[in-house]
């Protein structure tokens, strides 16, 4: 026998005898889990006596097992909520918890130990308790209310009912508390604010010469789709054959150390990886701060009458969903829609009165201060009135040893603290400490959901999002009275000096937040004579708004593709906005396809190879369109592709290249191909002709590997595939259970320009209808179940691919017709 043979063999006897063990266990407790395995007849009933109840809840399913929860008073109808959603979600909500509070070594090992270190450094568990402790009595009662029906549906488990992830991993969940249902946003925070990086990719490249920074990290383009203000004739010049704001932050005159840059670099790509592996197994990673689509129409501009209001929401695709659909209903509130597991409320949606949809504002919430520590006494920092001692949280992360026990390690870290927050980077002998809204317990509500979902109008519906903490949100608004809104709700600091776009000496003031914009300030619009409004992450503010928002703004190609769709019809329907929703083309890749075709059409001579030839008429045919279908937009991407790697290793050195990444650059490469300027041509080149027929080569060569010889294969969708990762689907065995097979996608986030359906990264779609609300429009990825043998597992997963999200019944002549189980909830005596 060879060695380590038996060892394998005892692993491999391990997995199987877990997977049996894990899919053979049916969940008791709760009758939706029992009818997720043995399909009920139509309108069955059944009950379940819980401890925790103060009087009896009512909660139905529909056909894709839709909980609408309804109860006599707020304690028992958060109770249940809770309750419910543990049924549907529990190993999500746990991992979510896990990941926030920097515990999930526990149950994966080293495999997290590095993101463990992440949310540790942070600090996530200590502000979420914080917040919990200063919270108001309500908002305490509606946290603690939901943490009583998750621990009661966690008693009701023991070890054979638990979800088949607890099974396999072999540990139990805690019992749930208010704060969990804290920390879990502040993952959101992460996802939608992270800037940090930014900073000091600037600082890396500030040495570069003033123009190629600027073209480099761009703000407007003539694309943009501003929300509020205008923008007046700033004083520009010309630089590099494009007009460039004085704005920009310039660079100094000193010489550019592209060694030490592209060391930093290296040094932030690893920790976006740390980010980006960690959010994305929660269902939560956005790149570059862009995440959604939203808009609002008033009622003039519709065939009804009325207005209508979309939204979806962009975020990592994952298995389940990070979204759950949920009705809740009490005397006092009656409200639909998705939040997250482990989140009480409904997070965008609509009551009886008014709808809402948020996409990510993206201001910069996030500072760095290089800090002066005492080379004689390194636990003290200078400040402005002298030295003073850092704090250090001597945090204790448990690491598994080894996924054949449940045995573990400690692994200690200590994280230095001073007064702008934690240590977070080190390089080249300087600490940077990160100073972010989300780790101020002062500047962060325990929840502001419930009294949005109870909002009635414009004025409550303000009143509501004010006290609005989280990750700065594009609220857009639509009521029954034929009102519509939209608001930049949130915490933004305005600084003693400069904006926070490179990191400040800690050991002055020159960059402390002296206050932050107030709610009247913010950017709002209330039935604009447009009667349209639209957020994309794009730029929203022109230069007349008067406080700083941010430097980096998502490319601007979904918003304008939004606003030219939306302004071809004089009255829009429900499926107009779903044809939006579905669409996917790419402003982006028409600029290049057609500039790149008439350039190289000028270079043909007799002697040029077919392959260019035919690449030159399929170009000059195509759509724009990238559907899973075409066979021109694989082509089109990567000679994009090639033709921006080749452009940014001319500009900054191969080496920085490789982790150079700024959202909006998109727009530079635009306006180089379409200007043709000498100054960003490579030098090994004459011509941009010359350029594009080598980056033609290069994208054949892509496609070739990838895809293989067989040109009828290079299709986008055979490129692009959709991907719904469940975190233990790579597991030997155990993971088939939870494997969602890929297929092809339609449309791209970043690949081309980014396309208004971004394929998977779509976690949901929403178009709701003040006029009527059962007409409502509403639909996530997968489905409510977290459990793989449940029939509402992944049975809304044809409707997404199709764009076709279903009517959200609302009404209770709606819910009832589309009642197919119910089950009565009755307090236990």
């Amino acid at each position: 026998m060879k060695p380590g043979f038996a060892a394998r063999l005892t692993i491999l006897l391990t997995i199987i005898s877990l997977l049996l063990s894990a899919t053979a266990s049916l969940p008791p407790a709760y009758a939706q889990q029992t009818s997720q395995q043995t399909p009920q007849p139509p309108n069955s009933t059944s009950s379940v006596q819980i401890s925790g109840l103060r009087e009896r809840v009512t909660v139905r399913r529909d056909e894709r097992g839709i909980p609408y929860i309804e109860a006599k008073n707020d304690e028992d109808l958060y109770f249940a909520q809770g309750y419910v959603t543990a049924s549907d979600r529990l190993w999500q909500m746990d991992l979510g918890r896990r990941s926030a509070r920097g515990e999930l070594a526990e149950v994966l090992g080293n495999l997290a130990l590095d993101e463990d270190k992440r949310h540790r450094r942070f600090g996530f568990a200590q502000v979420a308790e914080s917040e919990v402790a200063q919270s108001a009595p309500r908002d305490r009662k509606m946290l603690e209310a939901y943490a009583s029906g998750v621990n009661a549906y966690i008693a009701s488990l023991d070890a054979k009912s638990l979800p088949p992830e607890f099974q396999i991993l072999q540990y139990k969940p805690k019992v749930w508390t208010a704060a969990d249902s804290l920390v879990i946003p502040k993952l959101f925070f992460e996802t939608l604010s992270t800037s940090w990086r930014l900073d000091v990719m600037r600082e890396a490249l500030a040495d570069l010469p003033p123009e190629k920074l600027a073209g480099l990290l761009p703000v407007r383009s003539p694309l943009d789709v501003l929300v509020v203000g205008s923008d007046r004739k700033p004083s520009r010049k010309k630089v590099a054959g494009r007009e460039t704001l004085e704005a920009l932050p310039h660079g100094r005159a000193s010489a550019w150390d592209s060694a030490a840059a592209a060391a930093t670099m290296k040094a932030l790509a690893d920790d976006e990886a740390i980010e980006s592996r960690s959010l994305a197994r929660v269902g939560l990673y956005a790149e570059a701060l862009a995440a959604s689509n939203n808009w609002v129409v008033s009622g003039k501009r519709t065939r009804s009458g009325k207005p209508l209001l979309a939204n979806d929401p962009h975020l990592a695709p994952s298995a389940p969903p990070i979204w759950y659909m949920v009705h809740l209903s009490a005397p006092g509130i009656r409200v639909a829609g998705v939040t997250a597991g482990g989140i009480p409320g409904v997070v965008i949606g609509h009551n009886e009165r008014i709808a809402w949809g948020f996409t990510n504002v993206g201001p910069d919430v996030q500072d760095l201060y290089v800090e002066k520590f005492d080379p004689n006494n390194p636990g003290r920092y200078q400040t402005p009135t002298g030295w003073r001692d850092a704090d250090v949280r001597r945090e204790q992360i448990k690491v598994r040893k080894d996924f054949l026990r449940t045995a573990t390690d400690t692994v200690e870290l200590d994280v230095t603290v001073t007064r702008h927050g934690p240590i977070i980077y080190e390089n080249a002998g300087k600490r940077y400490a990160l100073r972010w809204t989300a780790l101020d317990p002062k500047l962060n509500k325990g929840t502001g959901l419930d009294a949005l979902n109870r909002a009635g109008n414009w004025k409550e519906f303000t009143s509501a999002i004010s006290q609005y903490t989280g990750a700065t949100q594009n609220m857009v608004y639509a009521d029954v009275d034929g009102h519509i809104g939209y608001y930049a709700a949130g915490v933004i600091p305005i600084r003693a000096s400069g904006d926070g776009s490179l990191p400040y000496d800690g050991s002055t003031d020159a960059g402390e937040w002296s206050r932050f914009i107030p709610f009247k300030e913010l950017p709002h619009l209330y039935d604009p004579p447009s009667g349209i409004i639209i957020t994309a992450n794009q730029r929203i503010v022109g230069d007349s708004y008067p406080h700083f928002l941010t430097h980096s703004w998502a490319q601007p190609y979904r918003a304008r593709r939004i606003s030219d769709l939306l302004n071809k019809k004089p009255k829009l329907t429900a499926e107009d906005f779903r044809a939006v929703l579905g669409d996917v083309h790419s402003i982006a890749g028409m600029i290049f396809n057609r500039k790149a075709a008439n350039i190289l059409r000028r270079q043909l001579t007799p002697a040029t190879e077919d392959n260019l030839r035919k690449a030159i008429v399929a170009m000059d045919g195509w759509d724009g369109r990238l559907n899973a279908e075409s066979t021109v937009a694989p082509l089109i991407t990567q000679m994009r592709i090639a033709f921006r790697t080749r452009i940014i290793n001319a500009a900054v050195g191969t080496e920085l290249a490789k982790s150079f990444g700024w959202s909006n650059f998109d727009t530079t490469l635009d306006r180089i191909l379409s200007e043709q300027s000498a100054d960003w041509l490579p030098k090994e080149f004459k011509s941009y002709g010359e350029l594009l027929r080598v980056c033609h080569e290069d994208a054949r060569k892509a496609l070739i590997k990838s895809l293989g010889e067989d040109e009828s294969k290079w299709t986008w969708g055979n490129m692009v595939k959709s991907r719904f990762p469940h975190p233990l689907s790579s597991a030997p065995l155990v993971g088939m259970q939870f494997t969602i097979p890929p297929f092809p996608q339609n449309g791209t986030p970043f690949m081309l320009g980014a396309t208004v359906n971004v394929g998977a990264s779509v976690s949901m779609r929403l178009i709701a209808d003040p006029g009527d609300w059962d007409k409502t429009q509403h639909g996530i990825t997968l489905g409510e179940s977290g459990l793989p043998s449940s029939p509402h597992w992944k049975d809304q997963l044809d409707d997404w691919r199709a764009v076709t999200p279903r009517a959200f019944p609302f009404s209770e002549a709606a819910i009832a017709k589309a009642t197919r189980e119910v089950v009565i909830m009755e307090p236990r005596n």
